[in-house]
């Protein structure tokens, strides 16, 4: 089986920031693009950032110049850094990844998702 673990969320004022971490684990061939999604209440679930395997990172305009996303390979983590939150970041965070098990299927797997709320 796979797993994605997140960490790194919580309760913090506007203007701060948070990391996020996401690790793979379990009977992984390889690990391609990963990113992270958030769904705020009553909203549809979003993309946040995404990066490939080789490190190239894609950002959605709402976190432009605020968010980094990164990743450590050989430890099959993501991360995201989130600076200058603003209230409207506040959601559930999941992250994503593309990854080929050791059935040699390629499929998406989610990890469980991390409250991040940003009070005013």
């Amino acid at each position: 089986q796979v797993q994605l673990v997140e960490s790194g969320g919580g309760l913090v004022q506007a203007g701060g920031s948070l990391r996020l971490s996401c690790a793979a684990s379990g009977r992984i061939l390889s690990v391609n693009d990963m990113g992270w999604y958030r769904q705020a209440p009553g909203k549809q679930r979003e993309l946040v950032a995404a990066i490939t395997s080789g490190g190239s990172p894609n950002y959605a305009d709402s976190v432009k110049g605020r968010f980094t996303i990164s990743r450590d390979n050989a430890k099959r983590t993501v991360f995201l850094q989130m600076n200058s939150l603003k209230p409207e970041d506040t959601a559930v965070y999941y992250c994503n990844a593309r990854i080929r098990n050791m059935d040699f299927a390629t499929r998406n797997y989610w990890g469980q998702g991390t409250q991040v709320t940003v009070s005013q």
